[in-house]
């Protein structure tokens, strides 16, 4: 397990990370890999009507402790509130925290532009935890350093300038992610957007474009897909 690595979803809810990389998830997880999901929120505030919002808040926790399970990886799920989630020193320092202390090596989160506050803001706090966690000057709970890089997944609500740089197939375990998020209620019984379709279908198309059956996709963070050197990347001299 020396060469094996750490890879953390950072969402703003429960469902959107399993949603978003479950398949890339089952992925590392089947390959020995450790994975984590941190929601910052359940996401209590989409509940059924005749579902109270605490009630609801801990049915998202079970659902994605139930889809966390079968991708194989852990899931934590903070105390923020649906919907109001700030970017501030205090969310900043408590994700930088949960970073320390899990020592993640790659983290995954939702792309910058969103319908939806919550998961626009996210990525901003990750790059502010990104200093925090790595930088020794800050003392975190006693516990040591960890930098660790970021990358944005896909998702239907944060689609404005989002274009894929990286391709994942997922071939293997997408049957594995259907089952994970067929747990969530919402995904299986929205009648505002029909999930469980949409990333079926949306796994398809990454699949048809990378060539492969299924796929997931990943982009840098603004400038980071640039690469400087003597040669062409992958193109020696």
């Amino acid at each position: 397990m020396g060469d094996k690595k750490h890879l953390m979803v950072i969402d703003a809810h429960c469902g959107d990370g399993e949603l978003q990389v479950g398949a890339i998830a089952a992925k590392y997880a089947k390959a020995g890999h450790k994975v984590t999901f941190l929601h910052l929120t359940a996401g209590e505030k989409g509940n059924p009507p005749d579902v109270p919002v605490d009630v609801y808040r801990d049915q998202k926790i079970r659902e994605s402790e139930e889809a966390c399970a079968i991708i194989g990886a852990e899931c934590i799920t903070l105390d923020y509130k649906d919907a109001e989630v700030q970017v501030n020193e205090e969310t900043v320092i408590k994700v930088a925290t949960q970073i320390r202390k899990l020592r993640p090596d790659l983290v995954l989160t939702h792309w910058v532009k969103s319908i939806h506050s919550d998961h626009s803001n996210v990525p901003k706090i990750v790059e502010a935890a990104q200093l925090k966690a790595g930088l020794s000057g800050f003392e975190l709970e006693g516990y040591p350093p960890k930098y660790y890089s970021y990358l944005h997944s896909e998702n239907w609500e944060d689609m404005e300038e989002y274009v894929p740089d990286i391709y994942v197939d997922v071939t293997e375990t997408f049957e594995t992610y259907l089952e994970a998020i067929s747990k969530f209620w919402f995904v299986m019984n929205s009648k505002d957007f029909r999930y469980f379709d949409y990333y079926k279908a949306l796994g398809t198309i990454r699949g048809c474009q990378n060539r492969t059956t299924y796929a997931q996709t990943l982009k840098f963070p603004v400038g980071g897909n640039i690469r400087k050197g003597k040669e062409i990347p992958g193109f020696p001299l």
